[in-house]
């Protein structure tokens, strides 16, 4: 019920940037939460950076300082901008989100396809 398209992945060097789109589409009342996680090969899947229902902002700290998470409750779209980008930051980025899809109380939950990020030295 809920679908996501993620966009902004690539190829730059150390110190360059980068942003990542995630739209949400479906049978959407609200989002509950939605943000953006990140698997390297043969890693666990971790957080990066995402908004809870209230709008509080959650960072890995690896990330605090160079990345922010954006969002347009408009658009069920949520961005995040990566400056100062490191090696170390190579990944698979996958958006996530939990949406209302019901007035009942029923909740939805999607992972995005992934957008890859690779970061030179």
């Amino acid at each position: 019920q809920v679908q996501l398209v993620e966009s902004g992945g690539g190829l730059v060097q150390a110190g360059g940037s980068l942003r990542l789109s995630c739209a949400a589409s479906g049978s959407i009342l609200s989002i509950d939460g939605m943000g953006w996680y990140r698997q390297g090969p043969g890693l666990q899947r971790d957080l990066v950076a995402t908004f809870t229902s209230d709008g509080t902002t959650n960072y890995a700290d690896s990330v605090k300082g160079r990345f922010t998470i954006s969002r347009d409750n408009a658009k069920n779209t949520v961005y995040l901008q990566m400056n100062s980008l490191k090696p170390e930051d190579t990944a698979g980025y996958l958006c996530h989100a939990r949406a209302r899809i019901s007035p009942l109380g029923f909740y939805a939950e999607a992972w995005g396809q992934g957008t890859q990020v690779t970061v030179s030295s």
